[in-house]
Order: C-alpha cells, then structure tokens, then sequence
C-alpha cells in the first residue's frame, strides 16, 4: 500500500507502473509506413479533362494539434490513476469482539424466596433480591463479553440469547422472580438447556455459572450425567451454592453434587451465603476466568477511483466534440 499524502492511499499502487505505456508503444511499434513505386504523368490534368474525370481532393493525413496531445495525456494519466485504485482512508476503529460465551443459570425456585440472605449492612433480605444485586456488578464488568441469562425452577427456560448487549441482560435478569419457572430445581435440565445454546456458537471458549440453592428435585437429566456431556462439549461449569446445606431436603442444598458437577468439567465449587460472600466468589471467578476480548483494529477506506474515472470521461467527450467543430470548419472550408 503507497500514500500520497496524510489519509490519501493506492490500494493498487503497481498500476502506476503503466504510466510511460503510451511512450515504449511509441518507441518500439512506430506507424507503419511502406514506399511504393508509381508513375509520374506530367500531362494528368489533360488526361482527365478529355475523359470527363473529376479530380478529387485525395487523402489528407491532418497533423495532431497541441490540445489534442495534452487532453490525451490527462486522459491516460486519469485512467492509470483509476486503476490505481486511490482511497481515502479514515481513521482507526477498533472492534472488540468476544473471544468467550457465558452463560448464567439463575435457580428462581420457591426455595429463593427466603428471607435469609445477609446484605452488606447486616438485613436479612430475599435470596434471590440479593443474587440479582451482586449479579448486575457481575455484569457489569463483561463489556464486550456475549452472555446468556438461563432461569430454571422445575423447567429450564432461556430468558435471553448468547449477546453482547449486557443492558438487556440486566433488565430481563431483573424482571424475573421467584417461581416463574416453577416450585422445584432441575439443575440437570438447567446444564442441558445451555449446552443446546453453546452447540449454536463457533467460539471455542465457553463458561457456564450455575447458581442454586436447593438440591436437584425436577430434572429429567441427572445433573452428574449433563456434565459429562458438557466435558465433551468444552464446557466449563463453575458451580455457586447460596442456599442451607443442612436445610430440608428438597430445599438443602446439594453441596456434594454441585461440586461433582463443577470436577466433572475442571470448574470449581463455590459457597456463599451472604451478598460479600457472593461478591467475593466473583471476585474469585473474575480471576478464575478472567474477562476473554479480542481486539481488531482497522481504518474504513473510501474508494475515490470514480473521481478520475469521471474526469477522463469528461475530457475525452471533449476532445470527441472539438474535433467534429474542427472537421466541420475544415468541410466548410474544402466546399468554399
């Protein structure tokens, strides 16, 4: 790629090459010119005034002018310049585009809506109320990140789509609440639900939250067998336990489980039962799995060769229509 000047630049800068085409066409193809032998009759005239003939005026070989040479060689400078392919380039834009998919898998059971979750001031608040609280600075910091939001209670259900756009997630995260998916957890159907949405990306590196705090009481998939198929996707499963492990047992959490499920896959368990704790398991996630972006720079060209393109056109209708005024001047003048 060749610049002229700041933001100016030939994509196709060997183009230029063919600029003293015209000249070594000149130079080593000349005009063909052959010597004949003929006779001279110095008595035609006569000759042709008893037979009747009328003379014509014979072929005229008219010399170029100065303009048509100059004209020509703006033309041919214009269309080698076209071919040249000049663009005008932009500034750099930079593109951020995700090298990683998470998804999150929010348990929305009955067993949420206890009020036994601690916030940072010490009140005792709604389970979920305080996992969507910490979720939302979890969010957050996934700029550029594509994340899907997956709630689940007795079914499993996909609240919003592999994206980047994080506002959106927040707001559906948001608007859930407890029971939506019904009373009961089905972690299993929970896991097998996001494998279904990684199988629709082609990005290799895939991340899978899965928050609960009751034991698997609905799936039809056992949650240990979902996560061997999700080892043999490339699915990393980190596990988080908010709820009473020594609960009743449809709602006690099933610490042995999550953190076969998180083995299964080479995650990690992790407990919390309060909203620091659970800032601080994302603290330990982010470093865990750090936030995975890809960066692409590039400067938006704009193509500039109808310019020149144009402009020969305009000079070659030109020369084409001085000359028919030449011709017509130099006919005016023959017939007078």
């Amino acid at each position: 790629m060749s610049g002229l000047a700041s933001g100016l630049m030939f994509s196709a800068p060997w183009a230029l090459l063919l600029l003293p085409l015209p000249l070594l066409v000149w130079w080593l193809a000349p005009p063909h010119r052959e010597r004949i032998a003929a006779i001279r009759v110095p008595f035609f005239q006569r000759i042709s005034e008893r037979l009747g003939l009328i003379r014509g005026s014979g072929s005229v070989v008219r010399k170029r002018r100065y303009w048509q040479w100059i004209i020509g060689t703006l033309v041919w400078l214009l269309l080698v310049a076209a071919l040249a392919r000049p663009e005008l380039e932009g500034d750099a834009v930079t593109l951020q585009k995700p090298a990683r998919d998470l998804i999150l898998a929010v348990d929305i059971s009955g067993s949420m809506d206890q009020q036994d979750f601690l916030s940072p001031a010490g009140e005792r608040t709604q389970r979920l109320a305080g996992v969507k609280s910490v979720l939302a600075q979890f969010l957050g910091g996934r700029e550029g990140e594509r994340v899907a939001l997956i709630v689940f209670g007795s079914k499993a259900f996909v609240q919003a789509p592999l994206t980047t756009d994080l506002d959106t997630v927040q707001e559906l995260l948001q608007l859930t609440e407890v029971g939506m998916a019904g009373p009961h957890t089905a972690l299993g159907d929970a896991i097998g639900l996001a494998i279904r949405q990684f199988e629709t990306s082609d990005i290799q590196q895939r991340l899978l939250i899965l928050l609960s705090d009751g034991s698997d009481t609905a799936s039809r998939m056992s949650p240990i067998n979902a996560a061997a198929i999700a080892a043999q996707q490339r699915v990393k499963i980190l596990t988080v336990g908010v709820g009473d492990p020594h609960g009743e047992s449809d709602n006690r959490l099933d610490i042995d489980t999550m953190t076969a499920i998180a083995t299964r896959t080479g995650g990690e368990f992790f407990f919390a039962n309060d909203q620091q704790a659970l800032a601080r398991v994302y603290q330990q996630i982010d470093a865990l799995a750090p936030k995975k972006v890809d960066s692409e720079t590039f400067r938006p060209r704009q193509s500039l060769a109808y310019f020149p393109l144009a402009l020969a056109l305009t000079l070659a209708m030109l020369s084409v229509a001085l000359h028919m005024l030449e011709r017509a001047d130099w006919r005016r003048e023959a017939a007078s």
